[in-house]
């Protein structure tokens, strides 16, 4: 095989076998190029990115105006119905997440995002012009399943598309997009109480980046990685030439076919009920909502930029053990605020400011790492299907755990301190470093 480099052209070989010559220099190496520029993903990680503000808004959209929502469709003090408005998002998270790897697979990346984006934009619109609870408990519900099916493909994709040197730090940006939608979404819900039927506002809100990310995504480059698996090798190399440049297709090529014939020998927080419910927390303890929603944001998007710094220099593990850590000992602060009454405001403080800590300390590690990681570990073959099974127990447990926040505070915090335990005892002994690495080492 013979790759001829003229100024920016080569010549393509439209073979998988001119993609399995040994004698090739990995991206790192090559003289001619050096590693990969960053700029050229850059485009297409944002427009990915869009999923993750919608997962981060429509988490926090229906928080501070979810009393003026429940006073205007006639359910206003029924706890359970307020409780269903959040958690069949919740539901409807879980199902799109079991589809989300077949349908990657199936469809690919880019369809994946625009059919992830429909139910997001019908379910909001449904949302904004109800007159019932019904109507809202089914708009909700579609939001959800574009909810589960939109993060599990932006990880992948974000994998696939990324340089391996800047990896870390794309990856960082689906952490750092949620925070945004969540700021977001508390800043556009603040004048709720001031003007009627605001929250309809809110819902139409929504649609926008929704279908801003539909429509993007016909500019962008399809995953090379799910192209060269379908057979399409001319198809990925193309892409391979938009998100890396001509000089690393070549290496590119020779890296899935290596991943390709180590396939043959292969074959979680908590943090959703804290902004679901924080203004009802905060409320309860006499602190006002939005000065505090304000301050939670800012911790969540000061922690997420921090990690996206650090991320390609300390690694994943690190980052991740010291995150558990932090997230244990701020449960442990909002168990005792909780049950020690008798403290008076020190009570208050401990709550509040347990929970601030367990936002900021998410945001550093527990957030970010494991959509980047989980990508990472899983061979290109099941990767997507792997994935989604890995998703789908992410949303059952935040299921559970929204219903334990709306039964006891005890059970909520007794909750919150196992996993955070446990999760201290697993992380330093199943955790595996992969800071610029390429994809078919992991295979191998």
């Amino acid at each position: 095989m013979r790759w001829k480099l003229k100024s920016s052209a080569y010549k393509r070989v439209p073979s998988r076998d001119a993609a399995m010559d040994l004698d090739v220099e990995t991206p790192a190496k090559m003289a001619d190029g050096g590693a990969p520029s960053w700029r050229m993903s850059l485009p297409h990680v944002c427009v990915a990115t869009l999923t993750s503000f919608l997962f981060g808004y429509h988490s926090g959209v229906v928080n501070e105006p979810l009393e003026s929502i429940s006073t205007d469709l006639g359910f206003a003090g029924n706890t359970l119905a307020e409780g269903l408005v959040v958690s069949i998002c919740l539901g409807g998270a879980f199902v799109g997440c079991l589809f989300s790897g077949s349908i990657a697979d199936g469809i690919g990346r880019r369809r994946a995002f625009q059919l992830s984006a429909l139910p997001m934009i019908i379910g909001a619109a449904v949302s904004a012009l109800t007159n019932s609870l019904e109507g809202m408990l089914l708009g909700r519900f579609l939001v959800g399943t574009g909810m589960g099916l939109g993060p599990p493909v932006a990880s992948l994709y974000i994998t696939e598309v990324s340089p391996p040197s800047v990896r870390g730090t794309y990856g960082s940006f689906v952490q750092i997009a949620t925070c945004l939608g969540i700021v977001v979404s508390l800043l556009i819900g603040t004048p709720v109480k001031d003007i009627d039927r605001w929250w309809r506002v809110c819902f139409w809100v929504a649609a926008v980046p929704a279908t801003l990310q539909a429509l993007g995504m016909e500019f962008c480059a399809e995953s090379p990685q799910w192209l060269y698996k379908c057979g399409r090798t001319t198809e990925a190399e193309i892409q391979f030439e938009k998100l890396l440049g001509p000089l690393h297709v070549k290496s590119a090529m020779a890296e899935l076919s290596r991943s390709e014939r180590g396939d043959d020998g292969e074959n979680l927080s908590g943090i959703n009920s804290v902004f679901y419910f924080s203004s009802t927390v905060f409320r309860s303890v006499g602190v006002p909502p939005n000065l505090a929603n304000i301050c939670m944001g800012i911790a969540n998007l000061s922690g997420s930029i921090v990690a996206m710094l650090l991320m390609d220099k300390l690694g994943r593990k690190v980052l991740l053990s010291g995150s558990f850590l932090g997230m244990a000992f701020a449960m442990g602060l909002q168990a005792v605020g909780a049950n020690r009454h008798h403290l008076g405001s020190a009570s208050v403080y401990l709550s509040v400011g347990g929970m601030l800590l367990f936002v900021l300390t998410f945001s550093l590690g527990a957030g970010p790492v494991p959509g980047l990681l989980l990508p990472e570990i899983f061979p290109n073959k099941i990767r997507a299907k792997a994935m989604a099974l890995c998703m789908s127990v992410h949303w059952f447990v935040v299921l559970a755990a929204s219903g334990a926040t709306w039964s006891t505070s005890s059970v909520h915090n007794v909750f919150l301190s196992l996993c955070g335990s446990s999760n201290i005892c697993a992380a330093p002994y199943f955790i595996s470093e992969f800071e610029a690495t390429t994809t078919y080492m992991i295979s191998i």
